[in-house]
């Protein structure tokens, strides 16, 4: 039996909802038109808004973790490129950062970003430029540790140039991982947006060598027209694997 994103029943006639249409107005341009008639008939925003979610990409994260099960209780994440916090939210209840889940361990979350973020009960919030000099020792000591769980769904500011675009993404995504590497504990997972093409080969290799498996996912929340993807690293190899793949 078909169900949309908000777990109702869509089969059948007079199921089907009716979209909402939206007129060109004047200073809107047809692309931003659009994308507005698009964000109204989105379940996914719908079920964010009514889930008290920051955005429809809190369900990618928790899709994700659906299949891979990464975000357990207790665990230590860290969010990089948090804004606005929609995964970060996702992140506080699954790894019980509140404590409300009784009888299983207490996690935390800590979410970073180059913007100021408004706070959320149960994750730890900070500005930082996760490439600045000294970050990874910064969130070591935030977390208290080395973390869990390191996760991205950071996108580069878009040029309007699809190629330079992916370069890009792919640039900070490979950032990402290498950050990931100097604050993962051993047996950790990296979790990241990267977009569909041949500039993230390299990226691969890199994360076969440090992670025992590299997955490549589309998560359902991630629209049909975007190019966008997850990979998921899970069973961080730790510092001997850096050594091994520096003397190769």
């Amino acid at each position: 039996m078909a169900k949309d994103p908000t777990g109702k029943n869509t089969s059948g006639r007079g199921q089907r909802e009716l979209k909402v249409k939206v007129k060109t107005a004047r200073g809107r341009t047809l692309s931003s038109t659009r994308w507005l008639q698009r964000q109204l008939n989105d379940p996914y925003v719908k079920r964010a808004q009514a889930e008290g979610y920051r955005g429809r990409a809190a369900f990618k994260i928790l899709e994700l973790d659906e299949k891979f099960r990464f975000l357990v209780p207790g665990a230590r994440v860290v969010d990089l490129g948090c804004a606005p916090g929609g995964w970060c939210q996702v992140a506080v209840k699954r790894v019980n950062a509140l404590g409300e889940k009784s009888g299983k361990a207490v996690g935390t979350v800590l979410g970073i970003d180059l913007q100021e973020v408004d706070q959320i009960p149960g994750a730890d919030l900070h500005v930082l430029d996760f490439l600045a000099e000294g970050a990874d020792e910064q969130v070591k000591a935030w977390l208290g540790g080395k973390a869990d769980v390191v996760m991205s769904d950071m996108a580069a500011s878009s040029s309007g140039h699809k190629q330079t675009d992916h370069l890009r993404i792919i640039s900070l995504c490979e950032a990402a991982a290498y950050f990931a590497f100097d604050v993962l504990e051993e047996g950790g997972t990296f979790a990241a947006k990267v977009l569909a093409g041949g500039a993230e080969g390299e990226l691969q290799k890199i994360l076969k060598q440090r992670f025992a498996k590299v997955a490549n996912v589309k998560p359902p929340a991630s629209r049909a027209d975007s190019s966008e993807k997850f990979v998921v690293a899970t069973g961080f190899r730790g510092v001997a694997a850096r050594e091994d793949a520096a003397s190769e």
